[in-house]
């Protein structure tokens, strides 16, 4: 089986800011809510446990998985999108004139700028991490758990479900929400 989670809240997250590859930690709720996510989904067996680099999702992780037996293994590929010189713009100053406005409200029709990243790269790097990591350990019939980010969760999500880049945000999660994907 495969489920992914997008890692708990952070003040970032709740400023409405960007994040993107900025490296920010949990704040107390988003720790309350990893905290929540283990007692609820403590009876779902997990062989291995690959994450992003970054604080948020490590932590994360390792409270969700605390008291178990299961590797946690970080992915630079499981990294969140590079939003570039737009990480810790707050959302509403986004739309409509911002550049990177289309990567959230059309992202087919998206352009990457200003050092942001594309869906392009972003396919690219999380596709490789399903076919060199998870494939084969899916295939080997072990039970993977990927906890990430929201656009990078997307990116695998969508793509295992088929979902056009124009509906890419359909396959949007809340923080510790845990989506069996296989």
């Amino acid at each position: 089986m495969l489920y992914i989670m997008r890692h708990g809240q952070t003040d970032w997250n709740l400023q409405h800011k960007l994040q993107g590859k900025t490296d920010i930690p949990l704040n107390d709720t988003g720790r309350a809510m990893a905290e929540n996510a283990r007692q609820k989904y403590r009876d779902i067996h997990f062989d291995i446990c690959y994450c992003s680099p970054l604080k948020r999702a490590r932590e994360t992780a390792e409270i969700l998985l605390r008291g178990r037996d299961v590797p946690i293994i970080a992915d630079q590929r499981l990294a969140e999108m590079n939003f570039g010189n737009f990480e810790g713009v707050k959302y509403g100053s986004l739309f409509p004139d911002c550049p990177i406005a289309e990567a959230f409200s059309a992202p087919d029709r998206y352009v990457a700028g200003s050092g942001a990243e594309t869906y392009e790269s972003l396919y690219a790097r999380t596709g490789s991490f399903m076919q060199e990591v998870a494939g084969p350990l899916l295939r080997e019939g072990k039970d993977l758990l990927i906890v990430g980010h929201v656009t990078m969760n997307c990116s695998i999500i969508g793509r295992i479900r088929g979902i056009p880049l124009k509906d890419f945000w359909s396959a949007k999660t809340d923080n510790c929400e845990l989506v069996r994907i296989l």
